[in-house]
């Protein structure tokens, strides 16, 4: 139990330090997919971002899944009861996703051999912008240390996103900056 600790530890800092040391999102969030996947010992994981508009969640990053499975189809909040409960705040497990009413792809979950499923919201200040995903090829429950290590990693990428998108604003505004000054140069 203790060397498993010292996983999510090493696990934790390696989430950091990709946070820490790229802007580009999709860089970042592969990593930390790649580290979870590793450090809970599970078959995949993703991070699906919320587009409120669509009222859908869009792929940002997978590890261990197929092409056809991350192309399966949209998540369509109307349609996936879990992904709604994880966008409220709460931490989802479904036992066995191949029976559950709930997962909206349950034939291509067991195609995929998946059967337990995780799903932790990142949260941003309470609100949800995404969720965090595991999915393991057996019936699979997880522990409170899983579960705190996951709730971590999760809030980890809500911030990594939150900087990104700052990151995004600064650098149009500074383009503006930039142009507008030699308009007023150029009269």
């Amino acid at each position: 139990m203790k060397e498993r600790n010292t996983d999510y530890f090493a696990a934790l800092y390696e989430v950091a330090k990709a946070i820490n040391g790229s802007l580009d999102t999709k860089k970042v969030l592969e990593k930390i997919v790649q580290s979870v996947v590793a450090a809970v010992g599970v078959k995949a994981g993703s991070i699906r971002l919320l587009d409120a508009r669509k009222k859908q969640l869009v792929l940002g990053a997978a590890s261990g899944l197929s092409q056809g499975y991350i192309h399966k189809g949209p998540i369509l909040l109307d349609e996936s009861g879990l992904d709604r409960k994880a966008i409220k705040g709460k931490i989802i497990w479904i036992e066995d996703v191949q029976a559950d009413k709930d997962f909206q792809y349950g034939e291509k979950a067991k195609a995929e051999g998946i059967k337990s499923v995780l799903v932790v919201p990142l949260l941003l200040e309470k609100k949800a912008i995404g969720v965090l995903r595991v999915y393991s090829d057996r019936v699979r429950q997880f522990n409170e240390d899983e579960l705190k290590f996951l709730k971590a990693a999760a809030n980890l990428s809500a911030i990594a996103l939150d900087n990104a998108r700052m990151h995004e604003v600064l650098q149009t505004r500074c383009d503006l900056l930039v142009e507008n000054k030699y308009r007023i140069d150029d009269n």
